[in-house]
């Protein structure tokens, strides 16, 4: 058998992404483009949970306050459109620009603190965010504005659901192609044994907070690029994508894809954002169902559906040993005699 079909923990994800690459033409033969709709949401969440997987799996930085950096890469696409630009690599330098300085100056004063504190005051970030938002009644306050001129990368025009979909599609795989690599380089090592012990790693040498902010300044980024394609999905910047909710979101798909892992923020949004969509068409009580679904799938497997599809990898039988020395140099003796 071929060591990636005996591995369900490497092939499953790799199949959602070969099935997720053909969804605008299933929904295009059966005249459905709610899927391409529905689907990019997924997608755009996955990006956006990658991002935090940076932060929050490699480094064990509990943030609460990703969603500030979703809303600032809608309204990046929202204020420029407002103020007559559409040029979309000028909407991603924005956004880049916007949410690495914003992640700079509150990764630096949130990274002084450790734990409870950590987690409060990303959240504290995050609702100033959504407060000055609502603010702006100029750009529409708290009932949001729409997005006249969508983002345009040339000719790649995302004033479709489909053009979305393809540039979201790309981001992910590449995204995930990024931290794969990202996860086993030198700069990953560092924050992985950060999360496990920043005392030790402190002491061997490597400033440990910078590397931390590095990696949150980075997640803020990407987690700015979901919201852009967000915004344009929606055709609409809404402060409530800055809400803590939306934080809170993010941190289950990771928790259930599995925290630190390759694929765990892809099988997560898909199951999460899925399993809300069709709980939803059976019953206006379904958190009753979805909640008590998220604690069985943490509890069973301590990496989330990774962790699960793990327990059914295939295991190879270890080779023989060789013999010790002094045993086969005896049983070599007896033979001769």
């Amino acid at each position: 058998m071929s060591p990636l079909l005996s591995r369900p923990s490497a092939w499953v994800p790799l199949l959602v992404l070969l099935l997720l690459a053909t969804v605008p033409f299933v929904a295009q033969a059966t005249s459905q483009p709610f899927y391409v709709a529905f689907f990019a949401r997924i997608i755009i969440y996955a990006i956006a949970a990658c991002a935090l997987n940076m932060a929050l799996g490699y480094g064990g930085l509990v943030s609460f306050g990703h969603s500030l950096f979703l809303g600032l890469g809608g309204y990046a696409v929202g204020l420029a459109s407002f103020h007559g630009i559409g040029n979309g690599w000028m909407h991603l330098a924005l956004c880049l620009g916007v949410c690495g300085l914003v992640a700079l100056v509150t990764g630096a004063i949130s990274l002084r603190t450790t734990g409870i504190a950590f987690i409060m005051i990303t959240l504290a970030f995050a609702q100033m965010g959504y407060f000055l938002f609502v603010s702006l009644k100029n750009y529409g306050g708290d009932d949001g504005m729409s997005i006249a001129q969508p983002s345009r990368f040339g000719p790649l025009d995302l004033s479709s659901a489909t053009n979305v979909y393809a540039l979201a599609f790309v981001v992910l795989v590449l995204s995930i192609w990024w931290l794969a690599r990202l996860r086993v380089a030198p700069f990953g090592m560092v924050i992985r044994g950060a999360k496990q012990n920043a005392r030790r790693v402190n002491a061997a040498g490597i400033p440990v907070l910078r590397y931390q902010l590095l990696a949150y300044v980075m997640s803020g980024m990407l987690c700015g690029v979901a919201g852009l394609l967000l915004a344009n999905l929606n055709a609409f910047a809404s402060p409530s994508t800055l809400a803590w909710s939306v934080s809170g979101e993010l941190i289950v798909i990771v928790v259930i894809g599995g925290l630190g892992t390759v694929f765990g923020p892809l099988l997560g949004a898909l199951v999460f954002l899925g399993l809300e969509e069709i709980l939803k068409g059976l019953t206006e009580h379904w958190m009753v169902i979805f909640g008590p679904f998220i604690v069985i799938v943490t509890l069973l497997g301590n990496r989330g559906i990774i962790g699960l599809l793990q327990h059914f990898d295939s295991r190879e039988k270890p080779a023989p040993k060789a013999a010790p020395p002094v045993a086969a140099a005896t049983d070599a003796a007896q033979g001769a005699l």
